[in-house]
């Protein structure tokens, strides 16, 4: 028996060997079991947290994107059967939109020309009332403008033809990033090819990360010892400027992995695309910061994506690579080498053949003038743009995402009212330090603003003169005295003797007010049109007397004079304040024959959805009588003709063209405002501090006019028979009316209702009417 429990005991003894072994195997049991938990939890974690990425990366992919600016664009050229618009000014049109001058047109945004015909393939683009395709046409001009508009195809003529807008800013209201969005199917082949096989050659078969171009990175960077190679995917890269930060961190990596993983799991590999076409940092325009391939075309080579040549897409793909270091303006060298790369895998993987690669890196990089900005500086109107959209659309507009504003601006005509004020002001200031300018321009058609200026440095963002000072307008205000007393059914006419004789009055402080003329001298009396266009003050102020200041002011303000007016005799000669655009606004009046329509800066807006926004229409009504209205319109033509304006005159001799000078006491102000047959303008220039200038309205203002109209050569005023005017014959001594066929008498318009001559010319009987007994 003892044997046996011997036995027991030698068998349950353990030795050092085996209870090393089963310590092992309880260590490795139990880190098992931390292990799985671990592993556990961390997938939990894992889990969860994608679960939190994914509805971050859904939010931002199934939502808004993209917070997209406004996008603000000018007018749209419309062309039709005697619009004003002549040769140069659509070639100098075609020119700023891009177009390219071929011998004959075989693609959109190409034309041809010849002196009097231009043939146009005018890209697609949207208007505001639709879509328009693009379209092949033959525009034709004579003397007065466009003669025919001709569609190639089928050779009809159309009735009216629009060009595009140009794109002149989009305005930014929140982080600084600037875009224009492009869709997938509207991007240039090359570019996708070019961008997958530079950036990520195997985009269509990893599942948002790519091991192996990770591992070859790894292995070329540390043989190299720094970093010259990334092993990122498109969608890596997309994660990351969607989501995070430029932050170089190993869980910044994890992170932008875990969400490209996500991304390419939830979203098609073209939807991953066309963001990251549209992402993508390109570069930066001052504070603004460029995404996306689209506005990247504009910024670089002022042209829309789809129009670039081969070299031109693969700068934009060579670009990505670092928009800094290949800055095509500091460095050109290293953005041609690098874009010539792009070329030879475009090349090298059969997409370019040898001559086509050949021929696109030996042409140049084709990019802008630095001096000419990717988008205009355009402050005094954007500022009356914004001010309007808020009158009439509200203040949350701009905010919105995708707007598309469509302005009256047009291009060419606030070049050429740049050019004019930068110029003269740079004369002026020679002999006149300190002198300022205000320049409204308007489109005599349609009431629009066709171009402002509010300082003679016309991109300084700061006061706007044209809009914000307030100034007596001085001489003005002369056409619309004289439009109240040659209202229909008055005893006044062209011809009707003023007199021109010393006259004392109360002004408005109770103080006698003599007038007196520019030369201190007085002639006793002259007929009406000679008063108006020699700028006489005191038959002015006889004539304002008789037909009552407050009809004068009536006049003004259905006009469109908007401020209340002092109603005393001293207004008669213009001591009444006001703005470039106010005056402005009530000369567009006189030259749309007497109609008032409110000045616009804002024709449409689209939203998102290209759904135009309903708003109330302005207000349109007959201010002056037409028949009124030809009657000064005659006047101020013969103002440039033969009287203060008779420089402006000879300037253009042959151009029909009407205006007004005007000069405040002591020459603190010089103005001027006139129209053609296509733009209105009215222009002041003084100093801020009121200082006096020693200039005149014919030598400052006008001088500006002058200037402007040799940027932008006049069209001649149309001569149009209006009804209840006639051509009338006045004695040139008693303005009395007589028969066409009398001695001294000249030949003026005149309103039918008032227009009665006299049987006789009554004068002494010939002895053969004697003989006749007539």
């Amino acid at each position: 028996m003892n044997d046996e429990v011997d036995m027991t005991t030698k068998t349950t003894k353990k030795t050092p060997a085996s209870r090393r072994a089963n310590n092992g195997r309880g260590f490795f049991r139990r880190v098992w079991s931390i292990t799985w938990k671990l592993a556990l939890a961390g997938l939990a974690v894992v889990t969860f947290y994608s679960i939190y990425l994914d509805q971050i990366i859904a939010q931002k992919f199934e939502g808004q994107k993209w917070h997209l600016p406004a996008q603000v664009f000018s007018r749209s050229m419309a062309l039709y059967p005697g619009a004003a618009v002549s040769h140069p000014q659509m070639m100098a049109e075609l020119k700023l939109l891009g177009y390219r001058k071929v011998a004959n047109p075989r693609q959109v945004g190409e034309f041809s020309a010849s002196s009097t015909r231009i043939e146009l393939w005018r890209r697609p683009f949207l208007h505001p009332e639709g879509d328009q395709v693009e379209q092949r046409v033959m525009i034709s001009f004579d003397s007065n403008g466009v003669s025919s508009v001709t569609r190639v195809s089928d050779k009809r003529q159309l009735a009216v033809f629009h060009l595009e807008p140009v794109l002149l800013d989009r305005i930014i209201t929140g982080d600084g990033e600037d875009r224009l969005f492009v869709p997938t199917e509207e991007m240039p082949k090359s570019i996708v090819q070019a961008l997958l096989l530079v950036e990520d050659r195997s985009f269509y078969e990893h599942h948002g990360v790519n091991p192996f171009a990770i591992a070859r990175a790894a292995f070329v960077n540390i043989s190299a010892g720094r970093t010259v190679q990334g092993g990122s995917t498109l969608t890596q890269q997309l994660a990351k400027n969607f989501f995070l930060s430029s932050e170089r961190s190993l869980l910044r990596k994890v992170r932008e992995a875990l969400m490209a993983v996500i991304i390419d799991f939830r979203y098609s590999k073209d939807e991953i695309l066309e963001a990251y076409l549209n992402e993508v940092y390109m570069g930066q325009d001052k504070s603004r910061a460029v995404h996306g391939m689209g506005l990247a075309s504009r910024f670089y080579f002022g042209r829309p994506i789809s129009e670039l040549t081969i070299a031109q897409q693969a700068f934009l793909v060579a670009t990505i690579k670092g928009p800094s270091y290949y800055n095509p303006w500091r460095y050109p060298e290293r953005i041609q080498e690098r874009r010539d790369l792009v070329l030879r895998l475009l090349m090298d993987a059969g997409d370019l053949t040898t001559a086509e690669y050949k021929a696109a890196v030996e042409s140049p990089l084709a990019i802008r003038n630095l001096n000419k900005p990717a988008h205009q500086k355009l402050p005094s109107f954007f500022a009356l743009v914004k001010q309007e959209v808020n009158d009439r659309y509200g203040d949350a507009l701009l905010k919105q995402s995708g707007v598309k504003i469509y302005t009256t601006l047009d291009p060419m005509a606030q070049e050429a009212a740049e050019k004019a004020v930068t110029q003269t002001l740079k004369s002026l200031d020679k002999s006149n330090k300190s002198l300022q300018v205000g320049m409204v321009v308007t489109d005599k058609y349609t009431g629009g603003i066709a171009a402002m200026v509010g300082d003679k440095t016309p991109g300084f963002d700061g006061f706007n003169r044209a809009v914000e000072i307030r100034r007596p307008i001085g001489s003005l205000i002369k056409p619309f005295v004289y439009a109240t007393a040659l209202a229909p059914n008055s005893q006044f006419t062209l011809a009707t003797p003023l007199k021109d004789q010393p006259i004392t009055l109360k002004n408005e402080q109770g103080k006698t007010w003599s007038p007196q003329n520019f030369d201190k001298k007085f002639s006793g009396q002259v007929p009406l049109l000679t008063a108006l266009k020699k700028s006489m003050n005191v038959p002015t102020v006889n004539l304002g007397i008789a037909v009552g200041v407050d009809a004068v002011a009536t006049t003004l303000a259905k006009s469109g004079w908007q401020e209340p007016l002092n109603e005393y005799p001293s207004m008669l000669l213009g001591a009444v304040n006001g703005s470039p655009l106010m005056v402005a606004q009530v000369y567009q009046t006189l030259a749309d024959s007497g109609v008032y329509r409110k000045l616009t800066t804002v024709t449409a807006v689209l939203d998102a959805d290209k759904n135009p926004l309903p708003v109330t229409r302005l207000p349109k009504e007959q201010a002056i009588s037409p028949d009124t209205d030809f009657l000064i319109q005659y006047a101020m033509q013969q103002v440039v003709n033969t009287g203060t304006a008779t420089r402006l005159g000879n300037a253009f001799p042959g151009v029909g063209l009407a205006g007004k000078t005007g000069t405040s006491n002591d020459s603190r102000d010089s103005w001027f405002a006139g129209f053609d047959e296509r733009n209105v303008a009215a222009i002041w220039v003084g100093r801020d501090d009121n200082g006096k200038t020693s200039l005149y309205g014919s030598s400052g203002a006008m001088a500006v006019y002058l200037a402007f109209l040799k940027e932008r050569p006049p069209i001649s005023l149309r001569s149009i028979q209006v009804n209840g005017v006639v051509k009338g014959f006045f004695d040139r001594d008693t303005g009395v009316a007589k028969e066409s066929d009398c001695s001294n008498v000249d030949a003026l318009p005149a309103l039918t209702a008032t227009y009665r001559p006299v049987n006789n010319c009554g004068e002494p009987l010939q002895w053969w009417q004697k003989i006749l007994g007539q």
